[in-house]
């Protein structure tokens, strides 16, 4: 099985946008992508293609255990409601990609329509941002819970819980839909090979062929908006949290930091892997396989270390966990 890349296809290089390129990919332009994927493991791509399924199938069947346990009607709290919300988040958003790179892994040639692409390229972003907006909702149901214990149940009442989810979803959507749209417009001569593992929007947007300082710009203030907001409004409920567990006695305050541990944590992987993706896209010495490797981990550590973590710092989950896995022992 011979190996793909790019110098194999002469009408695929960068060099090469004359009527050869329109011959190969139609009059219209480019009509499908190719994802190069990593080109260079050769017989190594069985051994990486054997981690990413068990990786995969460990965080469909985690989130999967944790939102079905969660239909315990002991387990009413919001906390849950916004965990169960979050576990699908991680389902999906890891399907968009994870997948792909299997089929990647397996095949010389990966192929993806225009069309495609683009809806992997916004789902993709979009359950990323969606996922941090619920971390959010999360940090405030937090400082609720513990600044104001005794106002808690009126205030996150059911109706509450509903539109701070459909608002997380919502601003994912807001933050997305503009890079994408943009994006799409893009006129793609060739050449049409993706250097990454699925469609991501900075691979995909070297291969435009016009001008494209709108949509770097567009990219990074939506980006920043979708960090900055959601990290400020994270850190504004831990400082406020924080204050609160100061004026605690000790047990209160140990409590308080065991309700607020699991999510900590979460938020703490999270905003530190996305971190150095940015950092590893920015510093020129890395190479392209390198920042493939980075993002696939970084679109799967969260999904897959959050239902460890939340199973392990919460004793009513955990127990609930429990039950619905001697359940299922049992028929």
């Amino acid at each position: 099985m011979s190996s793909f890349f790019p110098s194999d296809f002469p009408t695929l290089s960068t060099n090469h946008r004359s009527s050869s390129v329109n011959e190969t990919l139609g009059l219209g332009g480019v009509t499908f992508f190719i994802i190069q994927g990593l080109t260079s493991l050769d017989e190594k791509k069985i051994i990486l293609f054997s981690i990413l399924l068990l990786i995969y199938i460990m965080v469909l069947g985690g989130n999967s255990i944790i939102i079905y346990a969660l239909t315990d009607p002991k387990l009413n709290s919001p906390l849950y409601f916004f965990l169960c919300n979050l576990s699908f988040v991680d389902m999906v958003y890891t399907t968009t990609t994870i997948p792909n790179m299997l089929s990647g892994l397996l095949t010389d040639i990966l192929t993806i329509s225009v069309l495609g692409c683009f809806l992997q390229m916004y789902f993709f972003i979009q359950l990323s941002v969606t996922g941090r907006a619920i971390l959010t909702v999360m940090a405030y149901d937090r400082y609720v819970a513990i600044c104001n214990p005794l106002q808690y149940n009126s205030i996150m009442t059911r109706p509450v819980r509903l539109l701070l989810v459909a608002g997380a979803w919502g601003f994912g959507a807001i933050c997305t839909l503009p890079v994408t749209v943009i994006a799409f417009e893009r006129p793609y001569c060739g050449p049409n090979v993706v250097k990454h593992a699925w469609c991501d929007p900075s691979s995909v947007r070297r291969l435009v062929c016009s001008d494209t300082s709108l949509d770097n710009i567009v990219s990074l203030l939506f980006a920043m908006v979708s960090l900055v907001t959601t990290s400020v409004f994270i850190l504004s409920s831990y400082i406020l949290i924080g204050f609160s567990i100061s004026r605690m006695v000790v047990a209160q305050r140990l409590k308080a930091l065991r309700t607020c541990s699991a999510h900590l944590t979460v938020v703490s992987i999270s905003y530190a892997a996305a971190s150095f993706v940015y950092i590893s896209y920015r510093v020129g010495n890395f190479s392209s396989e390198v920042r493939i490797i980075v993002s696939v981990l970084y679109s799967a550590l969260t999904p897959f270390l959050n239902p460890m973590i939340y199973s392990l710092r919460n004793k009513e989950l955990r127990d609930a966990i429990q039950n619905f896995l001697r359940s299922q022992c049992a028929i």
